[in-house]
């Protein structure tokens, strides 16, 4: 196999199988930290052996077999020294001839390994952020660049949070569990939330080649489907599979041929998925009928199920958006929010009325270097018949752009403003 197609090969396998990969390592070690390092091992194998021997049949497995192999290697050796070193401790489950017994860890359900290893990692002995990180690279499998990209940080700065992080975890002797009770209930919001940023990177990815991947937008609502399960009760993690349902079933409509991002207003709908739409209301009026009050993501997902009841862009119903961005603004304020609402009220009341709620964001630190602000006042400006200043934007917004098809959009835009 061709070096070039093997390493395009390898990482795609690994962008699908890193998080199942990571979390039946964990459950086995205890120790994420060392279950991210041996799941590295078995990659640096993969690149040894893939380009000249071929894809196996099965990738997963034969990463997954791999990463077995050199456990039961750590976990003997750790054996050897503990005998010598009689103070230490051998915490692997054993069997009954004293030896570790991976297969019967290792390949236990792997939606649980999974669920298991983000709560591992939302455990409060990490700060929030930190958290965040160490999910996002664990189970979303970014790079540390794309991660500090998100957090608007240097790369050795979110490298070394990542490193603190997975130290304090071990350091805590976290289990590697879902817990149950209070204690559920506690990580649970962190738990939402990376599974969201999980989901909004495969939506639309903040670097790359590729705007849409696809794969990891899916384990993120795989995931969130899991953990509705588990918390049937909790009007918020209904809320968040409503939204990730109503938002995946457009996805169909949101790329051309060539891969070009397709924006909401110029997608084809006959194109949208009615079945995942049929889900997402559905999550949705389950997540009404507890009432439990409206939270962010039950917000967010009725917002988006008026994009997908109308069955042209112009049937939206932008008044009834633009009130639920305000109801969003009011109860759980961030600059992403108020640049949303911007667009709403744009569209609802005019793009005079989107340029005024724009303008207090101008100053705001996370935003300087986000590039849907200027590529927002763009668009309201080039409604405005502003062509001049909208092309400024879009030239601003395209230099900030680190997605290669985003950029390319925006670079069109500010040729033609329009």
């Amino acid at each position: 196999m061709a070096g070039d197609s093997a390493q395009r090969a390898i990482e795609a396998v690994w962008r699908i199988e890193a998080a199942r990969l990571v979390g039946g390592l964990a459950k086995f070690t205890r120790d994420v930290g060392l279950a991210e390092e041996l799941a590295q091992d078995a990659l640096v194998r993969a690149l040894s052996d893939w380009p000249e021997k071929g894809i196996p049949a099965n990738p997963g497995a034969w990463l997954m077999q791999t990463a077995k192999r050199r456990a039961i290697d750590h976990f003997r050796r750790s054996r050897v020294l503990a005998r010598k070193l009689p103070g230490m401790t051998y915490e692997a489950e054993l069997d009954q001839d004293g030896e570790a017994d991976p297969d019967a860890v290792l390949d236990d359900d792997v939606k649980d390994n999974v669920l298991s290893l983000i709560f591992t990692a939302c455990h409060p002995v990490l700060g929030a952020e930190a958290r965040t990180a160490l999910t996002l690279r664990m189970v979303g499998g970014l790079s540390t660049v794309e991660i500090a990209r998100a957090f608007l940080t240097a790369e050795a700065t979110m490298q070394q949070r990542i490193v603190r992080a997975k130290k304090a975890l071990a350091e805590a002797h976290v289990p590697f569990e879902v817990p149950r009770g209070p204690e559920r209930q506690e990580r649970l919001a962190s738990v939402l939330e990376v599974i969201y940023l999980i989901f909004n990177e495969g939506y639309s990815a903040t670097a790359g080649d590729q705007w849409l991947r696809a794969e990891l937008a899916e384990e993120a609502l795989r995931l969130g489907r899991v953990l509705a399960g588990l918390v049937p009760d909790d009007a918020e993690v209904h809320g968040l599979v409503a939204l990730m349902e109503i938002q995946s079933s457009r996805n169909a409509a949101r790329t051309a041929a060539d891969g070009a991002p397709i924006l909401l207003l110029e997608q084809d709908r006959t194109k949208w998925n009615r079945l995942a739409i049929g889900r997402g209301l559905a999550a949705l009026g389950r997540a009404v009928s507890l009432e439990q009050g409206a939270g962010p993501y039950l917000v967010q997902a009725a917002i988006a199920a008026c994009h997908a009841r109308a069955a042209k862009a112009a049937d939206t119903d932008w008044r009834e958006i633009a009130r639920l961005y305000d109801v969003l603004a009011d109860g759980f304020p961030s600059p992403v929010v108020e640049l949303n609402r911007a667009v709403a009220h744009g569209m609802a009341y005019g793009p005079a009325a989107g340029l005024d709620l724009l303008a207090p964001l101008a100053d705001h630190p996370a935003m300087k270097s986000y590039h849907l602000l200027p590529s927002v006042r763009g668009d309201l400006l080039h409604k405005l018949g502003r062509e001049d200043e909208a092309r400024a934007e879009f030239r601003n917004a395209a230099a900030l752009a680190q997605n290669s098809r985003e950029k390319a959009l925006l670079e069109r835009r500010a040729a033609g403003a329009a």
